[in-house]
């Protein structure tokens, strides 16, 4: 079975488990060639560590059954995805409204503010430019073509 065919088994298999709570979805799959899955799985409100546990206990134990990875030659990693992982559903980008986001551009550009919505199309950025009376607030639209990736910024 080739890495695409696991991958859409295991968001089969991932899909039927969220639908008991709707507020959480699958983000991505990912195999390594040593057989290494890595599950994201996020929720409109966030998502506890022991609901993550739980997707991995019944995911193993189905991949498992299935028979996909003979002599249980797999390992299974089921978690959120960290700050270090780029925005890539429009879901993520709702539910982090009001947060700071870098936003890498196609054209190579970049572009830092809050985020304060986000559309069908795309997003809006609030970027704040000068200090003190200088200080100016703008709100910048970019369409989600124009996106390379988005990250979410910490900011103290």
């Amino acid at each position: 079975m080739h890495t695409e065919e696991q991958i859409r088994l295991i968001e089969q298999k991932i899909g039927g488990l969220l639908q008991a709570n709707p507020s959480h979805f699958l983000v991505e799959v990912r195999i390594k060639p040593t057989n290494n899955i890595k599950v994201f799985i996020d929720g409109d409100q966030g998502i506890a560590l022991s609901d993550l546990i739980d997707y991995n206990r019944k995911l193993y134990r189905q991949l498992e059954e299935a028979g996909v990875y003979p002599d249980g030659d797999f390992s299974l990693e089921v978690s959120s995805p960290g700050l270090d992982e780029p925005l890539k559903l429009f879901r993520q980008y709702r539910k982090n409204a009001g947060r700071y986001v870098e936003v890498n551009l196609n054209d190579g550009s970049r572009k830092e503010g809050k985020l304060i919505d986000a559309t069908e199309d795309g997003i809006v950025i609030e970027i704040e430019t000068g200090k003190g009376k200088k200080k100016e607030i703008r709100q910048e639209s970019i369409l989600f073509e124009q996106i390379k990736n988005t990250k979410i910024q910490i900011k103290f």
